[in-house]
């Protein structure tokens, strides 16, 4: 099995690529990222991309692939909303686009949130523009294609967060995370890699997964 992942600069692409190197069954992950990570492990392939207005230039690259997990995010606190949307929306929208084009048959799996507005017509901006994302994926023609909301991640395996004050956070929080992880909308950030590589070898007719639902078929 070969993988593309997008955010492994992340906390959820890094958790994600945990999973994906420590399955006998991914043979590669490709990594598409603006700058080098410092992990290095023969499975690994890196692709580095500055503008990532500049994904369809490397079409090619993208063939023979079996599944991308699409981790990439950013937070929308002090974003507008164009600028915003053009980093979630935008930018999916190239990459989806593209591997469609090279690799139709292959799995997309795409991480928003839990609230995420299906209906793109609530007063969350940020939930509306993961919705549409959503959508337009859902909705392209690919063989398999998922939308992921987790909503509280618990880092596991060493995953950190690239915002300071999280990480902070979770080291106090950590004593009562047996606590935390007994709640629906609570999930281990390895809950979310394991899911997705279970999902891309046995697919699954429901298209849109919420928290709970990501912790059971982790579990599997």
């Amino acid at each position: 099995m070969k993988i593309i992942l997008t955010g492994s600069s992340g906390m959820v692409g890094h958790a994600v690529l945990i999973e994906c190197l420590d399955d006998p069954l991914v043979k590669e992950v490709l990594l598409i990222n603006r700058s080098p990570i410092k992990l290095k492990h023969p499975k690994i392939k890196e692709l580095l991309v500055a503008d990532f207005d500049l994904i369809p230039t490397h079409a090619k690259e993208f063939t023979g692939y079996d599944a991308c997990f699409h981790c990439m995010g950013v937070s929308a606190v002090g974003l507008r909303e164009k600028t915003y949307e053009k980093m979630t929306f935008g930018y999916s929208k190239i990459l989806f686009d593209t591997l469609f084009e090279s690799t139709p048959a292959m799995t997309v799996i795409y991480v928003s949130g839990v609230g995420t507005d299906s209906s793109e017509k609530g007063n969350s901006m940020w939930a509306r523009i993961k919705g549409k994302t959503e959508n337009y994926l859902l909705n392209l023609g690919f063989k398999n294609a998922y939308a992921f909301r987790p909503g509280i991640i618990l880092p596991e395996k060493g995953v950190k967060s690239k915002t300071g004050w999280y990480n902070t956070l979770y080291v106090l929080l950590r004593p009562v995370f047996p606590l935390f992880k007994i709640m629906k909308s609570t999930i281990g950030s390895s809950d979310l890699g394991k899911a997705m590589l279970l999902i891309n070898k046995n697919p699954k007719g429901k298209k849109i997964l919420e928290p709970y639902q990501i912790k059971q078929l982790s579990n599997k």
